[in-house]
């Protein structure tokens, strides 16, 4: 594993725990409709990271732990912000994820990466909907 594919795979780590952490704050605000979406959405998240952590320790890097805490980018108060946050996520962890795709020297990296980006896309695509942002997607996930 080279350098540049065992650093973007560490990001997409670091996002994945931000993501699990930041979904915490999601369910505390976003509709009561709206749990079901966040369970899957929190799951998909832990299984991502997960996935990583085994990825990472299979070449012998040790996965960092997750952060005590982390800066939620503003406010979130109600099930609008809420749902804003759902989509900073998504774009944040595709960002990550597209970086491993781009990073990645083995076919196995880059098939992570990109199972990965589908996700957010797919889950980022969900939540602009429901904030009826139209079209709902974007052409190149990930990219900043």
């Amino acid at each position: 594993m080279t350098d540049a594919e065992r650093q973007a795979l560490l990001d997409a780590l670091a996002a994945e725990y931000a993501a699990v952490y930041a979904y915490g704050v999601i369910a505390a605000f976003a509709s009561p409709e709206r749990d079901r979406l966040i369970a899957e959405n929190t799951a998909a998240h832990r299984a991502r990271r997960d996935t990583t952590v085994d990825a990472l320790r299979a070449t012998g890097t040790t996965a960092p732990p997750p952060e005590p805490a982390y800066t939620i980018p503003f406010p979130v108060d109600d099930p609008t912000a809420a749902a804003r946050l759902a989509v900073t996520v998504e774009s944040d962890t595709a960002v990550a994820w597209r970086a491993v795709v781009e990073n990645g020297e083995s076919e196995q990296t880059r098939r992570i990466g990109v199972d990965a980006l589908t996700e957010c896309a797919l889950r980022m695509g969900a939540w602009q909907a429901i904030l009826g942002v139209n079209p709902p997607t974007v052409a190149f996930p990930g990219k900043p």
